[in-house]
């Protein structure tokens, strides 16, 4: 009897720390999974490790690597400096096709040649769009779109067209259309797509208007001879008389003279003729 007693308080025992075990494993803490790791940061588009959204074009561009010429350009135009500050302090962002360096080799001998320092600036503007354009954006453009580079007809434009899942960018210049290649940077407020040709603005490489030919010099016209003033003081020489009317006068009087002499003559041959009766 005492036999059969212990015999099921230690099964009761055992059964009760079998209980207790299960509990405490029900009501341990489910073991956390490790979160996703967080893009690098030096990924293209990824932001940089502060959290900071891009505002540097030029660090991008170096960090991307293949694009030292047009990193050249933007800082000799100082346009880089203008371009940190509108991504500063911009609520519409900045999107920038950067030709590769691939892209300026490939350029004609002398393209840019002749270029004034102003035209510089524009060419670097004409690669840059007033405001953050995604790739999607881009594709959905139905007109042309305009650029930060201006002249005397206004804003300098691209014509923005689909092409398959990517967009066609074309400036107007003959055989100066491009497809952009890849993205350096997709965080608002600023996006980068490169792109295997320098763009070139229409209005710096189009077709140029002639130059107009002169105009005709006026023909002389004839001055008329001045007349001379008279001076003051000074008798002018007497007109000459008509050669005809001189002639006259001088028969008229011979005239008179003659008859004058023959009257003379008759009267002395009167009194001669009287004394002799």
């Amino acid at each position: 009897m005492a036999s059969a007693s212990r015999i099921l308080l230690v099964a009761f025992l055992l059964a009760t720390v079998s209980a207790m075990a299960a509990a405490q494993k029900a009501v341990a803490p489910a073991k956390a999974k490790p979160a996703p790791a967080a893009p690098a940061a030096d990924a293209p588009g990824a932001a940089t490790a502060d959290g900071k959204p891009p505002t540097d074009p030029i660090a991008i561009l170096k960090k991307a690597g293949g694009f030292t010429k047009f990193c050249d350009l933007l800082e000799q135009t100082r346009v880089d400096t203008q371009l940190k500050a509108q991504l500063t302090d911009s609520y519409n962002g900045l999107t920038i096709f950067a030709p590769t360096d691939d892209a300026f080799d490939s350029l004609k001998a002398g393209t840019l040649n002749g270029l004034s320092n102003q035209d510089q600036i524009q060419m670097m503007l004409y690669c840059v769009l007033p405001r953050f354009y995604s790739l999607s954006m881009l594709g959905n453009i139905k007109d042309k779109v305009n650029t930060q580079a201006s002249g005397h007809t206004g804003p300098y434009k691209y014509a923005i067209k689909p092409s398959g899942n990517n967009v066609n960018v074309s400036t107007g210049v003959k055989g100066n259309n491009m497809l952009l290649n890849s993205v350096v940077s997709k965080d608002f407020p600023l996006s980068i797509y490169s792109v295997d040709k320098v763009p070139l603005p229409y209005e710096l490489f189009g077709p140029q208007p002639p130059t107009p030919a002169p105009a005709p010099a006026p023909a002389p016209t004839k001055s008329k001879p001045k007349k001379k003033k008279k001076s003051a003081g000074i008798a002018e020489a007497p007109e000459a008389e008509d050669a005809d009317s001189t002639a006259d006068d001088t028969k008229n009087a011979a005239s008179s003279l003659t008859g004058r002499w023959v009257a003379a003559l008759g009267v002395l041959a009167a009194a001669v003729l009287g004394g002799a009766f």
